[in-house]
């Protein structure tokens, strides 16, 4: 039975982080590509498409080719899939939603699937949000991070951040860095992590104007 490898990195990485904090770094690289969601002047939840790093690719594939024909179709994935994303559930699939600084609560994952095209292995799968988010309220955000830094999610480099089909010509999703609450503990952690540490306080901000 495939094991939920992010679920275990991540309840270690709590474990070693709240031991020594100076021990947390990256085991996982994911790459991000989410779609915003919106329906009827609403933005109903975020679609993501996680790429894994190979070695990690490499790892949670082993022994899953049933067919031994060289490759993994959805099928032979499915299992590994389910396990993942129900292990996620746990972390709140890391994944932090918010409207005007209040956090967001999340459904469950639905729609969820892996392939492994090109030696890339990507998990794809859909986060609604429990309550609709009417297109002119202001303050929606969202981050994708691991607060432990086992687990280093990065922006993927093309079209990391799109809104879905139907969403208003005024609306857009931009990228940036929130106001930090401490500036001296930002400066402090960004010596001690370098370039992580900028790119894991990314934060995606979407917003309507006009009609």
């Amino acid at each position: 039975m495939p094991k939920p490898i992010l679920a275990a990195l991540a309840a270690l990485a709590g474990c070693v982080a709240m031991a020594s904090p100076a021990l947390a770094h990256p085991h996982v690289w994911i790459f991000v590509e989410t779609e915003v969601l919106y329906d009827k002047g609403t933005f109903t939840g975020l679609r993501h498409k996680w790429t894994f790093d190979e070695y990690y690719a490499a790892t949670a594939i082993e022994g899953l080719d049933k067919n031994h024909d060289g490759k993994y179709d959805r099928e032979e994935l499915a299992e590994l899939a389910k396990v993942n994303i129900d292990g996620l559930k746990d972390f709140a699939y890391f994944t932090f939603p918010k409207l005007a600084g209040q956090d967001l609560k999340l459904g469950e994952a639905r729609d969820y699937w892996l392939e492994y095209t090109d030696d890339k292995l990507s998990l794809h799968f859909t986060l609604p949000f429990e309550q609709p988010v009417l297109a002119e309220a202001k303050g929606l955000t969202f981050t994708v991070h691991d607060p432990t830094y086992f687990i280093a999610f990065e922006l993927a480099k093309k079209e990391p951040i799109k809104l879905s089909a139907g969403a208003p010509k005024g609306c857009k999703a931009t990228v940036g860095e929130p106001p930090p609450e401490d500036p001296s503990a930002k400066d402090a952690f960004q010596r001690q992590y370098g370039a992580f540490a900028i790119m894991t306080s990314q934060t995606v901000v979407v917003s309507c104007s006009g009609p």
